[in-house]
């Protein structure tokens, strides 16, 4: 059952992670390659923990609901951002997973006039998420680590990639859950 509590140990994670922002950022625009994997390590470990322990702990709530999908995608901007101003990523990436984004946000105003605030998480969204959490750390780690920069890189890029065509995938599902949502009201 998802509650409307604000205080939980999940939600302090999340506003934990979204504090780590700024300071990784700062990292990553000036070559500190190695705090900054430091930093993206922590934040999905947190991640993963504040999720988990929402669940086991009977802690979901509407704010957290909301803060982590919200501080996943302030990292990956933060990130490709950080890797594309420095030439590690091109900056088409940037547009086409920031035009998604993008595209997402234009549903608001039709969600709010139908009553909802957000609709359900797609299994698809959360796996092109885990998959470019993934790709950009590779990616960092092959410029920290030399030796591993070849498979770093290989793996991250293929992280990459299929994490953008997932969550571009997502993306059209809920587009269409929208559409779906308006018409049934419209009728």
């Amino acid at each position: 059952m998802v509650s409307t509590r604000v205080l939980t140990v999940p939600n302090a994670l999340s506003a934990l992670r979204l504090l780590l922002v700024p300071v990784f950022a700062v990292l990553i625009v000036r070559g500190h390659d190695g705090w900054a994997l430091l930093v993206l390590a922590v934040s999905g470990a947190s991640d993963y923990l504040d999720g988990l322990l929402a669940r086991r702990w009977d802690q979901v709530t509407r704010l957290g609901q909301v803060l982590d999908p919200f501080a996943d995608r302030l990292y990956i901007l933060t990130t490709l951002l950080g890797l594309a101003y420095r030439g590690l990523v091109p900056w088409w990436l940037v547009v086409v997973l920031v035009a998604r984004d993008v595209l997402l946000a234009c549903t608001v105003p039709f969600l709010a006039a139908l009553g909802h605030s957000v609709l359900p998480v797609h299994f698809l969204g959360k796996a092109g998420t885990f998959c470019l959490l993934y790709a950009f750390p590779l990616l960092l780690l092959g410029e920290v680590a030399h030796s591993v920069a070849e498979v770093a890189g290989a793996l991250g890029w293929a992280f990459a990639l299929w994490g953008t065509g997932l969550y571009w995938w997502a993306g059209v599902l809920y587009v269409q859950q929208v559409v779906q949502l308006w018409r049934a009201e419209r009728r």
